[in-house]
């Protein structure tokens, strides 16, 4: 992969220069394992010498301790000032500690060998069960010899642009990426859905490729779709914020049975069921087309990068991803955000009605719902009431500001960019806000489905917080005659909501992914806001 020339990396070969060698390694570090040193310790060891008069006449325990603290992309002109830097830059120290703090790299790659717990280990398990794994490690290069400085220059820093969460271009059903450092290698890990109708499941996963150095130091891409194990594959980066996976050997995802074998296997690990067992006619025709529409791409996909939702103290629960139960589609995943007085789920995954990328589910969090007591919230009638008559309350309120005059146009847009600097504000970096519980202290009430509504899981919460006026967005196949209905947004906790739809009679229930995902966050809320609204082209 080409990279900016301002981000060189100092090269891996090459030996000591006219036979002087300075060496700075974590046994001469004054005795403080991993290169650190206390400033009284190198005070004494100077004392009685003359004072450094430059950075060059520090000693070498201490400059590996500085030049750890420096990025690895400065590292380069470093080692241009003079040949005593150059060779020191050569220490493991330094190149261990840009490891562990720039990619989250395990501290000691050997102990994590050694231990018996490698990555290599958990791949046999996942990908081939009945392949061993001494036998696996013999066809891995020799790790013993391997150190941090190569794993950085030829694979981390190479590679780092393609970190962090992307959503694949595979038509109406999109997916969820997650690309990792993970022992030696650096992985694509698919997440699925569990299987339907188990929505607080957790996530499973899938590696897709993986990267890692042989003994030439160079970089080797593997695909590891299909059941024969890792083969040949090749990434390309397209542009910024995307890249493309490609297999170089499609025979190994074949099976000797054929599609039939193919599809029953496909079957059982996406569905967890037989098509047998699936009795749904239309359910059936559903999964058919998904096996033979993502088949078709062999693991050869683009993808695009996608961020995890930016937060605010005044949220009305933590933003994040959420599994969801879309019927006889399954379980889908989205994303909910918050915007001023609205809260948006986006699909990342979708389906051949409403692909992913779409606006799935809006939440007006100014039109509370007040649900009756329960006998009341039996009658499917009552609660239609309650929401269509807040439902016609807005369209009114749409219908008067779209008559009103340019002055009070104008008033409205302040007022929204007001709010959206003070979202920007409280959102900070993007990172996860704070605890919810004390500021959205609400007393449950008692909650149950009206009668017809139907549900994918009858196990749902039977308390909630909170209900608001929402919409959802339904369309034909093929995405025809899209429109928004109206419907209930119900929040059970600060882990689980639903969405009633009124004209489905249908119940969705959302469950939170609680995966830690590193590489994630925005830079900023503008690049989440833009992501957004690119999303919707990508699928339509």
């Amino acid at each position: 992969m080409d990279e900016e020339g301002e981000e060189r990396i100092v090269g891996g070969g090459g030996g000591p220069e006219n036979g002087v060698v300075v060496t700075a390694g974590p046994s001469d570090a004054c005795g403080c394992g991993g290169g650190h040193v206390s400033r009284r310790d190198c005070l004494e060891r100077t004392a009685g010498s003359p004072l450094p008069r430059s950075l060059a006449d520090l000693p070498p325990e201490l400059l590996v301790e500085i030049f750890s603290l420096l990025p690895g992309t400065a590292l380069p002109n470093v080692a241009l000032v003079c040949k005593k830097f150059k060779q020191i830059l050569k220490t493991e120290t330094i190149w261990r500690r840009r490891c562990v703090e720039e990619f989250g790299m395990k501290d000691d790659l050997r102990k994590v060998e050694v231990g018996g717990v490698s990555s290599h280990d958990l791949y046999v398990k996942r990908i081939t069960p009945r392949v061993k794994s001494g036998r696996f490690m013999k066809l891995l290069p020799d790790y013993e010899h391997m150190d941090y400085r190569d794993v950085y220059t030829h694979l981390l820093h190479p590679y780092r642009h393609i970190l962090g969460l992307w959503q694949p271009d595979i038509g109406p059903y999109g997916g969820l990426l997650n690309v990792v450092v993970d022992g030696l290698f650096i992985i694509g890990w698919m997440y699925l859905p569990p299987h339907d109708p188990r929505v607080e499941d957790p996530m499973r996963r899938r590696p897709l490729f993986r990267i890692h150095l042989w003994e030439s130091k160079k970089a080797t891409v593997e695909c590891m779709y299909g059941h024969k194990g890792p083969h040949k594959g090749d990434i390309q980066t397209v542009k910024k914020d995307e890249f493309s996976t490609k297999c170089n050997q499609t025979g190994h995802h074949r099976m000797p049975g054929g599609r039939q074998e193919e599809f029953r296997t496909w079957l059982e690990e996406e569905w967890g069921r037989t098509l047998e067992e699936i009795f749904h006619e239309h359910m059936q025709e559903l999964i058919l087309m998904k096996f033979i529409y993502t088949s078709q791409y062999d693991n050869c996909l683009t993808y695009r990068r996608i961020y995890l939702p930016p937060a605010a103290p005044s949220d009305l629960l933590q933003p994040g991803l959420f599994k969801g139960t879309y019927g006889s589609h399954g379980l889908e995943i989205v994303m909910l955000s918050f915007h001023q007085k609205s809260a948006r789920a986006t699909k990342l995954t979708g389906d051949p009605n409403v692909p992913a990328g779409q606006l799935t589910l809006e939440i007006n969090l100014s039109r509370p719902v007040v649900l009756p007591d329960l006998e009341q919230q039996c009658n499917i009638e009552e609660l239609s009431r309650l929401v269509l008559g807040v439902h016609e309350e807005v369209q009114r309120e749409a219908e008067q500001q779209a008559g009103d005059t340019g002055e009070g146009a104008c008033g409205s847009d302040a007022s929204g960019d007001e709010a959206q600097a003070d979202h920007a504000a409280c959102a900070g970096n993007c990172q996860p806000g704070p605890n919810r519980t004390s500021a959205h202290r609400h007393e449950d009430q008692p909650f149950v489905l009206p009668l017809g509504v139907t549900a994918r899981n009858e196990v749902y919460p039977r308390t909630c917080r909170k209900c608001f006026y929402g919409t959802g967005l339904i369309a034909g196949h093929g995405f025809t005659s899209p429109e928004r209905t109206p419907g209930l947004f119900v929040l059970f906790d600060q882990d689980r909501f639903g969405f009633i739809w009124l004209e489905l009679k249908s119940f969705s229930l959302y469950s939170r992914l609680t995966d830690q995902l590193a590489h994630a966050h925005a830079p900023n809320v503008e690049r989440f806001e833009a992501m957004l609204r690119n999303m919707q082209s990508w699928t339509s």
